[in-house]
């Protein structure tokens, strides 16, 4: 089973290294990691290019865009993705190819846990998704955290919406693999690490927009 990781990037300089750090120190490493340039103008690409990695461009300015970009070049069964200032635990492709290994999924995905709040706690976000699965009747992925398999992607991918002010892009996703019938698997066991820059640099919109677009893309589903 071949695993491709996908970050999308956006002028990251402070956190990519350490995000492809923690993917090329894994127990099992991927098949590929493949870093989406969204017209990043500081010196993201220059570290990325210090490891073993694919840099590939994505000239239409969005997660969505970059995260379809990197979705369609990629050559693994399982199409994991996260963020550039994600910290993934050492065992985190392991634990990914065991669950979709022993069972019949289409997504998965995880907790985060905040590594530069006082608190490291997982509770922000398994309280997020608790009540995101509550309100789509069906598991969310999580952006940081998460993995698809390519079958489910190449059958949704031409439905996936595109409007970044109308939509979460994970939440969105999840919704087209629910609807298509696909599975999507919580693991507790998943970690990853984030930092707490949105809600540190943008509190108001963390805590109110945030949660407000969310309501909103369900809604429009």
């Amino acid at each position: 089973m071949k695993i491709s990781v996908v970050i999308p990037v956006f002028n990251e300089e402070n956190y990519i290294e350490n995000c492809l750090l923690s993917l090329v120190n894994q127990e099992e490493k991927a098949d590929e990691i493949i870093v989406v340039d969204n017209n990043c103008s500081d010196k993201t690409i220059n570290i990325a290019k210090k490891y073993p990695v694919k840099i590939i461009k994505e000239k239409k300015q969005g997660t969505v865009f970059a995260r379809n970009k990197g979705f369609n070049e990629a050559k693994g069964e399982i199409l994991a993705r996260c963020d550039a200032d994600s910290i993934l635990s050492s065992d985190w492709i392991k634990k990914i190819k065991k669950v979709f290994q022993e069972e019949k999924i289409d997504g998965l995905t995880g907790p985060v846990i905040f590594y530069d709040l006082p608190f490291k706690t997982t509770l922000f976000s398994v309280l997020y998704m608790r009540i995101i699965k509550f309100l789509q009747k069906g598991e969310t992925l999580l952006g940081p955290n998460m993995a698809i398999t390519k079958k489910i992607w190449n059958k949704i991918k031409n439905e996936v919406c595109l409007n970044e002010k109308r939509i979460h892009e994970d939440i969105d996703l999840s919704i087209h693999i629910l609807r298509n019938q696909g599975k999507i698997k919580y693991e507790w066991r998943l970690f990853a690490y984030i930092s707490a820059r949105r809600i540190k640099n943008k509190p108001f919109s963390f805590f109110l927009d945030y949660p407000k677009r969310a309501i909103i893309n369900l809604l429009f589903h």
